[in-house]
């Protein structure tokens, strides 16, 4: 499986094939495909199903040798534990109807991993997922069925717990938290660190063969512009829009005044870093494509402001 630098998100946050008209979502996909970005990563929950659909009628306009891979996602509810399988092929066909294909590239799982399900409707243990008729057996069956050529989870949850199910090699990607806020994905968290620690998420997928895309590169835009939409909903532990301003603000004030966009330096931030398959961006209008192109063009983020990036992050 081979990905591209950076893959466009279909979700709610950044919202371009949700919130935009027709021909805004067009052209923003064909700018993306234009510069060699052949992936999109949508979910069944984005609109409510409304991000498939508005990619499946923009694939349907293109030459299929033009069409990019798509992923999508699906969580699944703890009355999906009855029957997994029938849960799973039943929600991964109604994908491909709204996507208007045959197969998806990559079908991954949206929910959020611990060790006890009374964190939420959303969380499902190892056991649940790795059991026999369990959700990973689920998952296979779709793939042996030919509904899409990869299966993936959502690094998200308790991060023993998820590495647990890393290490299973029963999934061939994941979605892993990074960014410049919360890095923890690839480096130890400093003492007193107060929201959720990714400890050893990266290093697992690396020892255990599994593909990565990085979600959050622009933590839910805090990092991208100062303008806020109401979309800007953090999923760490202890984190809010205010808490989340106030640690971006310290990462510019740290690196001072830059010839670029701050959207633009934190997705060549997450470019930086090798472990990584793919960076996934959000995009609310088309400047933001531009932006996410130009810093796929500069290339990672020069080691003079990752070395910053580093020690105050260690000393915070």
């Amino acid at each position: 499986l081979t990905t591209p630098e950076l893959m466009l998100g279909g979700g709610f946050v950044g919202g371009i094939m949700i919130h935009s008209d027709e021909d805004t979502r067009r052209t923003a996909l064909n700018k993306v495909l234009d510069a060699g970005s052949d992936w999109i990563d949508t979910a069944t929950s984005y609109g409510n199903g409304q991000s498939e659909t508005n990619i499946g009628r923009l694939l349907q306009e293109m030459p299929k040798e033009r069409r990019p891979r798509v992923s999508s996602k699906i969580g699944l509810t703890p009355e999906d534990l009855k029957d997994p399988k029938s849960a799973v092929r039943k929600a991964l066909e109604a994908s491909l109807e709204r996507l208007q294909m045959d197969k998806l590239e990559l079908y991954q799982l949206h929910n959020r991993i611990g060790w006890s399900g009374s964190q939420g409707r959303d969380w499902f243990t190892p056991y649940d997922i790795l059991r026999p008729g369990g959700i990973a057996d689920a998952f296979e069956a779709a793939r042996e069925d030919g509904l899409t050529d990869f299966t993936g989870i959502t690094a998200l949850g308790n991060t023993a717990a998820v590495r647990g199910v890393i290490a299973s090699e029963r999934f061939q990607s994941a979605q892993v938290y990074y960014n410049m806020l919360n890095p923890t994905a690839a480096v130890n968290a400093p003492p007193g660190f107060d929201t959720t620690d990714f400890r050893g998420l990266l290093g697992a997928c690396r020892t255990h063969g599994l593909g990565v895309i990085g979600i959050r590169i622009l933590a839910a835009g805090v990092l991208a512009t100062n303008e806020r939409h109401g979309r800007e909903i953090p999923i760490t532990d202890n984190s809010d829009p205010a808490t989340e301003d106030m640690r971006a603000d310290a990462v510019w004030r740290l690196l001072g005044e830059r010839n670029e966009p701050h959207a633009a330096t934190a997705i060549r931030y997450g470019l930086a870093n090798q472990d990584f398959s793919t960076i996934e961006f959000g995009a609310a209008e088309m400047s933001h494509i531009d932006i996410a192109l130009a810093a796929q063009a500069a290339g990672p983020l020069e080691a003079d402001a990752l070395a910053k990036l580093a020690t105050a992050f260690q000393t915070a």
